[in-house]
């Protein structure tokens, strides 16, 4: 089953084929000792003003569900969770402009979804699930 048990099968990612990456938010934990170098969240805004939420599940899975980037929030002696645009500080950074040419899927059996790699003229960038964390690559 491409479906997690817990969250479901979430929005289908491949609407993004053929928009425009117009704008890309993340939420970062800032902590007093330092902040997370891995955004735990990303929001893909498109050409189309449809926003795409990537996450990570409490069961490892790769969350994608249609959702609007949301405030940050304060969590008391845990630090911060700020919510901004990426700047440049996500893969997704270099390709804001450019058109969405495939988004492809992985699952596993126990889990559902685990990754999602979206493909543009100028390179991919690899949304996964990594011990419970999401990783954003090139």
């Amino acid at each position: 089953m491409n479906e997690c048990p817990l969250h479901g099968s979430g929005a289908r990612p491949e609407v993004l084929v053929g928009r425009r990456l117009v704008e890309v938010f993340a939420a970062w934990h800032q902590s007093a000792d330092a902040g997370a170098e891995d955004p735990l969240d990303v929001w893909l805004i498109d050409s189309q003003g449809s926003s795409m939420h990537v996450t990570t599940g409490s069961d490892w899975c790769l969350i994608v569900e249609s959702s609007s980037p949301h405030e940050g929030y304060g969590m008391g002696s845990w630090g911060r969770v700020e919510v901004a645009p990426v700047g440049d500080r996500t893969p997704f950074a270099a390709h804001l402009g450019e058109g969405v040419l495939a988004v492809r899927e992985e699952f596993e059996p126990e889990s559902g979804r685990i990754a999602i790699e979206v493909t543009f003229v100028s390179g991919r960038v690899r949304c996964d699930s990594w011990a419970g964390n999401l990783r954003l690559s090139t």
